[in-house]
């Protein structure tokens, strides 16, 4: 695993507090060649409630069935299916030839209300007896709201953080225009996972392709960040959307998983004291953990971020790195969504519109000729997600939530992570 760190200034100016960004990139390694892997965990937890009915459940019992093709024998899945109550057609045990599985497929229907917290519990339960310890992956479906049992947002995101203490990873896919985007997006932040939007059946079936893809490509279990500032630095923040705990000399990002030469960028504003001495002066240090997951060995690196304390004069003249500046820039905008898709929930369109407009501006001032490639995509793509999104609340505006929330956390919380199952 590689990990780099870039200074937006690594400058600063003596007996002057400054404010100072630091971006970290990091890298999966590739898949070598033919290697042989571990059986992989993948658990799925279905909503069958009354409003799949709408052919949602049908396409997303097809998904299923054509992903067994794609497992090998030994692969572990398991299906939990909830309405008003929770059903587990398919108990978590090795794919095999796949024949009983498609035979439990062809007698699931839809039922009644709709209480997800059993169900994801049940999944949870489910995933974590048969992982064996080894790292599962759990996608939930659903197109409605949590109607009965547990419905608060918080305790359910709970639920998710603690699964992953037993290596399971949470993802959600979100169906429709009727279910809880916010529920959906809580639920997959606590879990470490990926948060999906489809508009129908077919578009959930490709995101649960994508995330049986990422989990046999996953070369990475386990990866957290921890940030230890040292000195009088009174504050770091970070500006992605991650689980993070405090800890006695800092705070711990959770990074979960990683697959196949996935790249990851991840955002911090560090707040530089007064510092008297000029030279090399530390501020944090960084240390990566995880565990590579074909030979489950746990690895570590830790590398320290200083600044350079120089006199005011010549800390004058300095110039800001761009490629941390665009970033920054970047991530403004996933917090202006946000912030937008706040507005539109209180019916404030047209303070929704403002966020969107001054967040396209400021992306359009970047200085495109200092981008590489890869950067210059990126921002224009996030102009036009703006104007579409926009332009779809014009229509729609519980949709135009739903794309923004999704999009969100692709570019905040997984920032960098190849797009799969149609992203």
């Amino acid at each position: 695993m590689e990990l780099d760190a870039k200074l937006d200034l690594n400058v600063v100016a003596v007996d002057s507090g400054e404010t100072v960004h630091l971006l970290l990139e990091l890298e999966a390694p590739g898949l070598e060649g033919e290697r042989r892997r571990d059986p992989a965990n993948l658990q799925v937890v279905l909503d069958r409630s009354g409003s799949m009915g709408d052919g949602s459940l049908l396409a997303a019992l097809q998904a299923i069935d054509s992903l067994v093709g794609k497992l090998s024998p030994d692969d572990q899945l398991g299906l939990v299916c909830f309405d008003d109550s929770v059903i587990v057609p398919i108990a978590a045990g090795p794919v095999g030839d796949g024949g009983a599985i498609r035979s439990a497929l062809r007698h699931i229907h839809t039922g009644g209300m709709t209480n997800l917290s059993s169900g994801l519990m049940r999944g949870i339960q489910e995933a974590d007896r048969a992982s064996a310890d080894r790292a599962a992956t759990l996608v939930l479906l659903s197109d409605g709201h949590a109607n009965e049992g547990v419905t608060d947002h918080p305790t359910l995101e709970g639920v998710a953080k603690g699964a992953t203490g037993h290596k399971i990873t949470v993802s959600t896919i979100g169906i429709g225009h009727g279910y809880d985007e916010d529920l959906l997006e809580a639920i997959s932040r606590g879990g470490g996972g990926n948060s999906h939007f489809a508009e129908n059946g077919d578009e959930a079936g490709a995101h649960l392709a994508g995330e049986v893809e990422g989990l046999l490509e996953q070369v990475i279990q386990a990866a957290s960040l921890t940030v230890k500032p040292t000195g009088d630095v009174s504050g770091i923040r970070l500006y992605n959307d991650l689980p993070t705990s405090e800890i006695k000399d800092g705070f711990m990002v959770e990074l979960g998983e990683l697959v196949s030469e996935e790249k990851r960028r991840l955002l911090f504003e560090i707040d530089v004291p007064d510092i008297a001495a000029l030279g090399l002066a530390q501020v944090c240090e960084i240390e990566l953990r995880w565990v590579e997951t074909g030979t489950m060995e746990s690895k570590v690196v830790t590398i320290p971020v200083n600044v350079n304390v120089v006199p005011g004069d010549e800390a004058a003249g300095r110039i800001a790195n761009p490629e941390v500046i665009t970033e920054l820039t970047f991530q403004e905008s996933q917090r202006a969504k946000k912030e937008a898709n706040d507005a539109l929930a209180r019916g404030d369109h047209e303070g929704a519109r403002r966020r969107w407009h001054q967040s396209r501006e400021r992306l359009q001032r970047l200085d495109r000729g200092s981008m590489n490639a890869q950067e210059l995509r990126d921002i224009n793509e996030e102009i036009a997600m703006l104007d579409q999104i926009e332009a779809r609340s014009d229509l729609d505006i519980n949709m135009a939530r739903k794309m923004s929330q999704a999009d969100y956390h692709r570019k905040s919380q997984k920032r960098g992570r190849p797009k799969r199952g149609g992203e």
